[in-house]
Parts: C-alpha cells; sequence; structure tokens
C-alpha cells in the first residue's frame, strides 16, 4: 500500500490550494481516505475524510465549509480542495487510509478513524500559508 502526496506549496490568506492522494497496491473499494494535518509541536488533526462506500464525508469544524474532499475512483485518486485559506491551516498534511473489509459497524469506525488516525500513511506535504 502507498499513498503519494502532491500539490502542496505556498498560498495566500484567502487563496486556494487543491491537495491530491495517489494511492497503489488497493483500490478504493470499501476503503476511507482522510487528510490530516501537524504542526510541530502540537497533535495531528483530522481535517477530512471520505468513505468509498457511500460517499460519506466528515470535515474538521476548523474547515467546514472551506475544504472539499473528494476521490476518483478510476484515478485511485483523492482530493483535497482547500479555499479561503488563513495562515492556521499552514502545516504538513498528510494523506491516510483503512479498509473497511471485516467491519461491521461501519458509520462508527469511520467516524472515529477519521478522527484518531488510519493504518496506511503517505509522507506528508507541506503547505504554508502566508498573510
Amino acid at each position: 500500500v502507498q499513498l503519494v502526496e502532491s500539490g502542496g506549496g505556498l498560498g495566500q490568506a484567502g487563496g486556494s490550494l487543491r491537495l491530491s492522494c495517489t494511492a497503489s497496491g488497493f483500490t478504493f473499494d470499501e476503503y476511507a481516505i482522510g487528510w490530516f494535518r501537524q504542526v510541530p509541536g502540537k497533535e495531528r488533526e483530522g481535517v477530512a475524510c471520505i468513505s468509498s462506500i457511500d460517499g460519506t464525508t466528515s470535515y474538521a469544524d476548523s474547515v467546514k465549509g472551506r475544504f472539499i474532499i473528494s476521490s476518483d475512483s478510476a484515478k485511485n485518486t483523492a482530493y483535497l480542495q482547500m479555499n479561503n485559506l488563513k495562515p492556521e491551516d499552514t502545516a504538513v498534511y498528510y494523506c491516510a487510509g483503512e479498509t473497511f473489509e471485516g467491519v461491521t459497524e461501519k458509520a462508527d469506525f469511520f467516524y472515529a478513524i477519521c478522527r484518531y488516525g488510519m493504518d496506511d500513511w503517505g509522507k506528508g506535504t507541506l503547505v504554508t500559508v502566508s498573510s
């Protein structure tokens, strides 16, 4: 399993950036993909998640209404569209994934892994937002 992020870089406050996460070694069937971010010295934060089963999404309160997560199963790629960027969005952004295989309570599982983390991780991409 490999997850590779791209699209990070420098953005301006009020502007937009789009991150991509391309997966290999598995397909998006029965899988959850999430974006997490971390600032040095602070705890990792779950930003947004999407379920490939039914398209359910979940967002952190800090990004609701500004960020949009989506996925393209044909391309095995997930995206994070970040709009109305704020300096506090500056962080390393990680793509993560976990399978629903063998999970019975999928809804509870989905929200738990969106908050606490997933099994498979990319190496991260830095997003810096200038004021």
